[in-house]
């Protein structure tokens, strides 16, 4: 009889211990909004829940034959610094002559610090900033172009050298004919949906890695859009006085960007194949400027120049102060086709813009090249 009752209490406790485990279970996953019961997925750190919105998140996305999603996640941690994320799809299909098509989309979040190579930031800071992004919201420190986006994290979650945290997204989409390859849509659900993404993963993010501030970010208001269309027939780039092309412009087309306070760019590409022509980009908002901090050298980069800069083979930027604000100009991609002072104009058009010294030398030809 001791036995029976003994095997009884035993089996009681390890009844009461899984109801204790699923109980904790519960309240760990409710905190991260998903629970283990609704059948839904979630994904980069629980940031993102299927069906919460975007194309690439919802069920309707595994309708096709053999579709599938999958993720890989490496979350940051105190002592590892670093996470990235990749939520792909895959599916099969085959066209109306019977040909098998393949559909691939990927999106990848990386979170981690700027690069610490000075011509490696300038690309990557360009590679965000330029051409098509435009400011996230709500006073937030970062752009989307709606395929991908950038937010540089609070000043906690720096590196011990100083150089500031972000988060990125990056999206590809393709499908995959037997004799071509077509690019496509990754069904991010534009800007909007991206400044949503971005921040809902910087907060999952910044409390793995140890650094989330006492409120995390939001987002709320609408994304601004793009002041106007890509232009490809011109002679002035930008509308930017000393951008003329000439008859370079004929198989060119421009961009322009975010026109505020805090942030304008200007790009030009070739209009056969997209290659860049030059990127050229202002910064001004404080936690956007500090990507730059250590990579703009400790002396003015020619004669005439204000500020601190350099000019190197594939970038030239300058820093300079803007009403006690840093006010920093770039531009990548300038020693190929810039037979003309480009930068100067473009750096004392905006400096002009928004109430500032000239940067560059005033004088035509001046020490820009």
């Amino acid at each position: 009889m001791k036995k029976l009752l003994g095997g009884a209490r035993r089996r009681a406790a390890l009844v009461g211990g899984a109801v204790v485990v699923l109980v904790a279970a519960g309240a760990g996953t409710w905190a991260t909004d998903t629970w283990p019961f609704d059948g839904k997925d979630s994904y980069c750190w629980g940031a993102w829940k299927e069906d919460s919105g975007p194309g690439f998140l919802s069920r309707e996305a595994l309708d096709e034959d053999n579709a599938s999603r999958t993720s890989k996640e490496t979350a940051p941690t105190p002592r590892r610094q670093r996470g990235r994320c990749t939520v792909s799809l895959h599916s099969e299909r085959f066209s109306s002559d019977g040909d098998k098509v393949v559909e691939k989309t990927e999106v990848t979040v990386d979170y981690g610090p700027a690069p610490e190579s000075a011509a490696r930031r300038m690309e990557w800071i360009g590679g965000y900033l330029g051409d098509r992004a435009m400011p996230l919201p709500d006073s937030l420190p970062g752009v989307s172009d709606g395929r991908s986006g950038l937010l540089v994290l609070p000043k906690g979650c720096d590196t011990h050298d100083g150089r500031p945290t972000a988060v990125t997204l990056d999206s590809t989409a393709e499908s995959v004919y037997s004799d071509s390859t077509m690019p496509g849509d990754a069904g991010l659900g534009g800007s909007p949906s991206v400044a949503r993404l971005l921040v809902a993963v910087a907060n999952h993010a910044m409390e793995k890695a140890g650094c989330a501030p006492d409120q995390p970010l939001e987002v709320d208001s609408p994304v601004l859009t793009l002041p106007e269309s890509r232009e490809t027939f011109f002679t002035r780039a930008c509308r930017i006085r000393g951008l003329e092309l000439g008859e370079e412009a004929e198989d060119l087309a421009y961009q322009v960007g975010p026109v505020t306070r805090d942030l304008q760019s200007c790009s030009v590409r070739q209009v056969r194949g997209d290659g860049r022509y030059f990127d050229a980009l202002m910064v001004a908002e404080p936690r956007l400027s500090a990507l730059f901090d250590g990579a703009t050298g400790s002396k003015a980069p020619a004669r005439g120049w204000r500020g601190t800069g350099v000019f190197a083979d594939t970038y030239k930027v300058v820093r300079a102060d803007c009403a006690g604000r840093p006010f920093t100009v770039l531009m990548l991609a300038p020693s190929l086709h810039e037979t003309r002072p480009y930068f100067a104009a473009f750096a004392n058009a905006v400096a002009r813009r928004v109430g500032c010294a000239p940067v560059a030398p005033v004088a035509p030809g001046g020490s820009d090249r």
